[in-house]
């Protein structure tokens, strides 16, 4: 019970650097399973930035100028799910909501639900279902990435897999440096970075198996179960700012109550 309190309390407005990894963790989870399901139903890793830009520089180079349009519009779809993800976060803070970050969660829940609900509906129409799934997979990818990298202060992200392997690859570099000069400042690898990184690449990648697996067993369904788990993290604090509004309401029929009766 009290794993699944810690859990219910990870989008809080009052953070620390233990929540935001748990998150950074959970969200990965997430992350890596909606990717490696999306590649069971579309054939591409919808996360993968890098890999869509050099897409669309070759085919642009080989004359090939739809198959470069189309992975431009992913990336776009990309930066549009990061972007609402701005656009929410702020719109929540300027009114001081304890679910703020809870709203794009919110967001992505409902659409993975959708997706695994109307997805096996469209499997007999390939050129609808691809390129709707598609843009939804990179939507969910820049909305959810955008909520851990904006909610820790761009210290974790959860898709962002080569980031992530690069600044292993520094801090072991660090570690296996040889500090011969004892009047120099020694060079040491930052173990809590390492234990960092591993944690998060450790999540992505079981989420992979996991959804990998559970797309195989069961289809578009086994996007549900993560949608559940979203929806299990935003609600409590979304749910918060519904009793404050709700307070709020009855408050101001109160008095609006007490003032007719004086008048």
């Amino acid at each position: 019970m009290r794993g699944l309190a810690t859990l219910a309390g990870l989008m809080a407005r009052e953070r620390s650097r233990k929540a935001n990894i748990q998150l950074g963790m959970a969200l990965a989870f997430v992350a890596g399973a909606t990717n490696a399901g999306g590649f069971l139903v579309v054939g591409r890793y919808t996360s993968h930035m890098t890999g869509l830009l050099s897409t669309a520089a070759d085919e642009l180079a080989l004359g090939h100028l739809p198959l470069a349009m189309a992975a431009l519009t992913i990336i776009g779809t990309f930066l549009a799910g990061a972007a609402t993800t701005a656009l929410l976060v702020n719109w929540g803070e300027r009114r001081k909501l304890y679910g703020t970050y809870g709203i794009p969660l919110l967001l992505e829940a409902v659409l993975l639900i959708l997706f695994g609900l109307t997805g096996g509906m469209l499997d007999d129409h390939m050129a609808i279902r691809v390129p709707l799934a598609l843009l939804l997979l990179a939507y969910l990818m820049g909305l959810q990435n955008a909520i851990v990298t904006k909610i820790s202060h761009a210290e974790i992200r959860t898709t962002h897999m080569t980031g992530m392997f690069t600044d292993l690859g520094i801090e072991l570099g660090r570690f296996l440096y040889f500090n011969r000069n004892r009047n120099e400042a020694p060079v040491k690898a930052h173990r809590g970075k390492v234990a960092l990184q591993l944690r998060l690449i450790g999540s992505f990648f079981t989420g992979g198996v996991v959804g990998a697996a559970g797309f195989t067993h069961f289809g578009y369904l086994s996007t549900l179960p993560l949608a559940l788990f979203l929806l299990f993290l935003a609600l409590p604090v979304l749910g918060s700012d519904m009793k404050r509004v709700s307070w709020k309401i009855r408050r101001k029929k109160v008095l609006g109550l007490a003032k007719r009766a004086k008048s």
